[in-house]
């Protein structure tokens, strides 16, 4: 894997991502970095023998731009990078709501833009990468970043209206996992178990059913349905989280995250 790629504010994901990257086979060699702070990105060159380098280096050096900043330094990152990015390099972009367009307008006519939307669990290589494609980018620039991202995890294409929904479900979804085992915890706490031990009890039961929902082919309902016993202690517990709304809650939840995305994309920050 020959070509240079560079990432773009450097900060705990996109550090990720380059770990990934060197175990899938790139040369540290041929990845770039930069970050906001000198004494990062001397750590980043120790611990992965990557380069540091200016914005502007990146820019004029890398085949490939990813773009890691949050999403309201994006602009003024663009406005750095303009003067310097020629048309034929692909930018990809990891801000949540900013659509292609966005990138499209301040850089070269013609430059390809991909959206990825990922998500914390990159650190563990168990990301959910989301991939839209740009007015310019090409099938080859969708799997060149199917090929980056798919270092960390699972990669899916979307188009880039449905990107917004994906944000919802998938990247700020870790989200709402750790906040339910953090109620289920303190409810083991409430029934009288130590905090280790509900804890664990719970994370190996999410791990559990995480497994079983991608390997089996089951749907969610039948799963559910084989652990749900006639007048059995689960379906007591599921008619609570029914009759508390729950279920509407999540959907609620969902939608506001959507439309929070939807926010960003229009500069409402």
């Amino acid at each position: 894997m020959s070509q240079k790629v560079a990432v773009l504010g450097t900060g705990k994901i996109g550090e990720a991502l380059l770990s990934g990257m060197i175990r899938a086979g790139w040369a540290p060699s041929d990845l770039l970095v930069t970050a906001r702070r000198p004494e990062r990105a001397e750590e980043l060159r120790a611990r992965h023998g990557v380069t540091p380098v200016t914005n502007a280096e990146a820019a004029k050096t890398a085949d490939t731009l990813i773009l890691t900043v949050k999403p309201q330094d994006m602009g003024t990152l663009l406005d750095e990078l303009a003067p310097h990015v020629p048309a034929d390099r692909l930018i990809i972009s990891g801000a949540a709501g900013i659509p292609t367009s966005f990138f499209e307008e301040r850089l070269a006519a013609g430059t390809p833009v991909v959206r990825v939307m990922t998500n914390t669990p990159a650190l563990v290589d168990e990301a959910m990468s989301v991939i839209s494609a740009g007015t310019h980018a090409t099938a080859g620039h969708l799997t060149h970043a199917e090929e980056i991202f798919g270092a960390v995890g699972k990669t899916l294409r979307v188009p880039e209206s449905q990107q917004d929904a994906c944000t919802a479900l998938s990247g700020s979804g870790p989200a709402y996992f750790f906040y339910l085992v953090e109620a289920m915890t303190d409810a083991g706490i409430l029934l009288g178990l130590p905090r280790d031990k509900a804890h664990e009890l719970i994370v190996q039961s999410a791990i559990g059913a995480a497994v079983m929902l991608r390997d089996s082919g089951e749907h969610p309902v039948k799963l559910r349905e084989n652990v749900t016993s006639p007048a059995g202690t689960t379906i007591n517990a599921i008619r609570e989280l029914e009759n508390h709304g729950v279920r509407a809650a999540l959907i609620a939840a969902l939608e506001a995250a959507r439309d929070r995305s939807r926010e960003l994309a229009s500069g409402n920050n």
